[in-house]
């Protein structure tokens, strides 16, 4: 019979080294994936002209958003409003991130995709005045989803992930208080 190795432990450097893996990792993908859809839209198609992927219901549709999502919009302010807004949420999913344990990968990802998808968005404000480069097109006819990109599709399942994992912690909390302390 043989014995393997006694598996060693895992430090806290180890767990903050994995962390920062994970969250570089996450925020450079969803930066990298995003930036290369962008550039091959602007290099294949034309603004304002849908091409038809899957009949109407998907199509390719260029469009420039100065807005957020849904159509949002402030005016002539809304490109330094929407910067200065994602600047702030970067900052405090880092925060949110680095008191978040390794052991929760969940809202680790979840953080890391909503600052990637973030990010992705900034790029195109910082880029052009134009606003953010939207390319999918989702809907039947003149009732149509608003055009998103991929950067929004990292943060809207980030922050479901994230509102999932918020609800699981609080779930687990509870169970914790009620077999301390019964109701009866």
């Amino acid at each position: 019979m043989t014995q393997s190795a006694p598996v060693a432990a895992t430090t806290p450097a180890d767990e903050a080294r994995r962390k920062i893996l994970l969250y570089v990792c996450t925020v450079g993908g969803v930066i990298a994936l995003d930036q290369l859809t962008k550039s091959i839209v602007l290099k294949s198609l034309r603004p304002y002209t849908p091409i038809e992927v899957w009949g109407d219901f998907f199509r390719l549709t260029f469009i420039y958003n100065t807005g957020a999502a849904f159509g949002l919009h402030l005016g002539e302010l809304s490109r330094w409003v929407f910067m200065g807004l994602a600047a702030v949420a970067v900052v405090v999913l880092w925060f949110m991130f680095r008191g978040t344990p390794w052991r929760d990968r969940t809202r680790l990802m979840a953080i890391a995709s909503v600052t990637g998808g973030a990010i992705g968005n900034v790029i195109d404000r910082i880029r052009s005045s134009r606003g953010v480069i939207d390319f999918l097109d989702f809907g039947m006819g003149d009732v149509r989803w608003p055009v998103f990109n991929v950067a929004d599709i990292a943060v809207t399942v980030g922050a479901l992930l994230l509102a999932f994992s918020l609800w699981r912690e609080e779930q687990k909390q509870e169970q914790e208080l009620d077999a301390v302390d019964p109701v009866e």
